[in-house]
């Protein structure tokens, strides 16, 4: 996760209004309690003040409400919306909520909960595995990517680099179909095949 992430991901943790240790912290985001101690700091510059609890079961606590924008659609969002949508009488409007409707679900689709997933399941970790390997060793991945709206395409990509957005695992990679690099969520990625071929 970029650092940013991390920090809005421990706002959210502290929003709830538990006290999460420096070590459960650490735990979570996945970062050294070094990196916990300058996400508190950079908050603070931000003017969002953490407090601190001393002693053998202290650790961090926000004694402030903060506002934090969400970060993605949920399965609930869609529902909600196709309410609106049966009950409209008004033509154009019913097609730009159905648009918008359409657009929710491609960024909900192939999520298994409205909970935040910050570890990756077994299938995604095969991707990411094959991804990354591809990476190192300069090879050509040719894949099945789920497109919503257009369905499922083959593409022949070359892999530069892995990276975490709205919890989801995603891999830039230049695309030979399109000839220009390419933002692929694994989980959209239907099959894939390391080539011998290098780029």
């Amino acid at each position: 996760m970029s650092k940013i992430s991390n920090e809005i991901t421990m706002l959210e943790l502290l929003q709830s209004g538990k006290k999460y240790s420096i070590n459960e912290l650490s735990n979570i985001l996945e970062v050294s309690e070094r990196m916990i101690r300058v996400y508190k700091e950079d908050l603070e510059k931000a003017g969002i003040y953490v407090d601190t609890i001393m002693g053998p079961y202290g650790g961090y606590v926000l004694n402030q409400s903060i506002r934090i924008p969400l970060r993605k659609f949920k399965l609930k969002d869609a529902k909600l919306l196709d309410k609106y949508i049966n009950s409209e009488q008004d033509k154009n409007l019913r097609e730009k909520l159905i648009l918008l409707q359409d657009k929710i679900k491609g960024v909900y689709i192939g999520s298994k909960s409205e909970e935040k997933e910050l570890n990756l399941n077994e299938e995604i970790s095969k991707k990411y595995n094959i991804l990354v390997r591809a990476i190192k060793e300069k090879r050509k991945v040719k894949i099945v990517y789920y497109s919503y709206g257009k369905g499922e395409m083959e593409r022949t990509i070359d892999p530069a680099e892995m990276f975490l957005f709205q919890d989801g695992w995603y891999c830039a990679a230049f695309c030979e179909m399109k000839q220009e690099i390419r933002h692929f969520e694994l989980k959209r990625i239907i099959k894939y095949t390391l080539l011998d071929e290098k780029f």
